[in-house]
């Protein structure tokens, strides 16, 4: 970045997006029911232990086989990794050990010959305290206007000792961190990510043209993080918040809706109808999907035609696994995006949670930080059973109207490595909390793609993260072509929704057994998932697709099937 926002970017422009072919442009409506990949960059595919862009253009083959419709970034810019990346030192650049702008540019042109859609992720509640405007602000000084992009303020106390509010971090601790001079900036997540200040016309210029800029390189989408805190109410004084200081959608719902002091505020939507007429003014217009953990009649805020477009529905990746859990989940995120006028989105896996291979199989009310710091011990997992149950989430999942957003390595059944010892941790939230939190390392473990080698194909060398042996009997290289693998049961899967999906409704199916998800899609096809301790019979029809073989023709616990009438 520059250090005059507002002016011209200093780099050679980039050649127009119709030098690499915008296939988005054959359907400008492709995100309403896409089927997304997740790419966490440093762990899909490297050549020196951490994973970079070379890597993922040169296994981008694979999700062309797997048969997504994109591919989704997430953050790839230089940082010095004190959260995993999204502390951003430069918006508009490639961290030196993931690769060059000219790496990016091949990795677009690549996806789109395979026709597949490029979705980056973009971080506008914070910058890396490396960022230069932050290195700015720290020598101008307080009272300087430098320090007006950020969140700075005098402490309380007899000498400023104390935080200016008793406001609390995602990540653990007071959300105040003090410098030299005695002043002290607000820091929702991790002390080494500045929270900027969206009331200054910088940050909103700033925002703008890092848009363009990604936009102008062909990049077909955005997703928005923590998308739902950028504005606060920094009217002095500041509010104490009491009980509710560490904010959350808990928190939410003590306050009227958008009053909170730093989250889910009605201004932040001004911003995104800004963002959407710069994404209209491309062709197809960009897509942008919003991280907002906010109720779902909040999130639809985000989601409408002109804010971004789409939300991330959390509902159902907490959701139990439980028939009449989910079936209100279900109909209640059907009715959120329509409402909005946007299509659902739905998601089992991310590289925030525990995998759902392993998530799925805790008793309800488990306390997964205990079970992480058990080793994934307390209580044992079945793996065995922790897989079929996801297999046949998956197959509920991609029946759904409205797009998937999958996690890299669910493709391949992975669980969670829970037992990753505490040394070799590299999640802020370890030691933000003093040990007290484990963090996300274990959905973050660089993938298996051979069944040999000092990193089961990830790399020439080591893993930045340790992998379990058991990664072998995971590996692409392991289940490619064999029949009833994770992989060849995901691959069948989006094949077959592919010509299976039908308009952006659902019809559940009555005289449903107890424990069975029962609905209709289009004209034609139904998805029936058993939840129930036994078996079910299936209802007339040709069986398609299932996530576990039938027993004597009947649908097993823990199974879907695709059938077609």
């Amino acid at each position: 970045m520059t250090d005059r926002p507002t002016a011209p970017d200093p780099r050679p422009p980039h050649p127009a997006p119709d030098a690499t072919p915008d296939l988005s442009s054959r359907d400008p409506d492709w995100w309403r029911q896409a089927v997304v990949y997740q790419i966490y960059p440093r762990s899909f595919a490297d050549g020196d232990g951490l994973g970079d862009l070379r890597g993922i253009t040169r296994r981008l083959t694979h999700l062309s086989a797997l048969g997504v419709d994109a591919l989704w970034l997430s953050p790839f810019y230089p940082s010095e990794l004190a959260d995993g990346g999204y502390d951003v030192a430069d918006p508009r650049d490639v961290d030196p050990r993931l690769g060059t702008l000219d790496d990016f540019d091949e990795l677009v042109r690549e996806a789109h010959r395979l026709g597949l859609k490029v979705i980056v992720d973009i971080v506008p509640n914070h910058t890396s305290h490396q960022h230069v405007w932050f290195q700015e602000a720290l020598r101008a000084g307080p009272g300087s206007p430098a320090r007006d992009r950020y969140v700075f303020r005098d402490g309380r106390g007899e000498h400023g000792e104390l935080p200016p509010t008793d406001w609390q971090s995602v990540f653990g601790g007071s959300a105040w961190q003090r410098v030299p001079d005695g002043q002290w900036y607000l820091h929702l997540f991790a002390a080494e990510q500045p929270d900027l200040n969206w009331d200054h016309q910088d940050v909103r210029e700033d925002f703008r043209t890092t848009l363009r800029f990604w936009s102008d390189r062909g990049v077909d989408g955005f997703r928005v993080d923590v998308a739902h805190a950028l504005t606060k109410d920094l009217e002095e004084p500041l509010r104490d918040l009491g009980d509710h200081a560490a904010g959350g959608e808990a928190a939410l719902a003590d306050f009227a809706p958008g009053t909170h002091p730093f989250y889910d505020r009605d201004e932040v939507h001004e911003i995104y109808r800004d963002w959407r007429k710069i994404f209209d003014t491309y062709t197809p217009p960009r897509t942008a999907v919003a991280e907002a953990w906010v109720p779902g009649a909040r999130r639809a805020l985000y989601a409408r035609p002109d804010e971004l477009g789409q939300a991330f529905n959390f509902e159902y990746l907490e959701a139990a696994w439980d028939a009449d859990e989910l079936r209100q989940v279900i109909t209640d995120s059907l009715a959120t995006a329509q409402a909005a006028g946007a299509s659902a989105t739905w998601v089992l896996s991310n590289h925030d949670v525990v995998r759902h291979a392993s998530r799925l199989m805790l008793p309800p009310g488990t306390d997964t930080n205990a079970w992480l710091l058990s080793g994934g011990h307390a209580p044992a997992v079945d793996l065995e059973a922790g897989l079929r149950r996801a297999r046949a989430a998956t197959l509920l999942m991609l029946a759904l109207p409205g797009s998937a957003y999958v996690y890299q390595g669910e493709e391949l059944g992975l669980p969670e490595v829970a037992d990753l010892p505490t040394e070799v941790l590299q999640d802020p939230i370890w030691e933000q909390t003093g040990h007290v939190r484990k963090g996300r390392d274990g959905c973050r473990v660089p993938l298996p793609w051979t069944t040999t080698g000092p990193s089961y194909g990830f790399g020439a060398g080591g893993a930045w993260l340790p992998q379990p042996a058991s990664f072998a009997e995971y590996a692409v290289e392991a289940q490619d072509g064999a029949e009833g693998s994770t992989l060849e049961l995901y691959r069948t899967a989006l094949r077959l929704r592919r010509k299976l999906i039908d308009g952006e409704t659902l019809t559940w199916a009555e005289g449903t057994p107890e424990g069975v998800l029962q609905f209709d899609r289009g004209d034609g096809w139904r998805c029936v998932t058993n939840l129930s301790p036994g078996p079910v019979s299936l209802p007339a029809g040709e069986v398609v697709l299932t996530s576990a073989p039938l027993e004597d023709g009947r649908l097993a616990p823990d199974t879907t099937a695709w059938l077609t009438r």
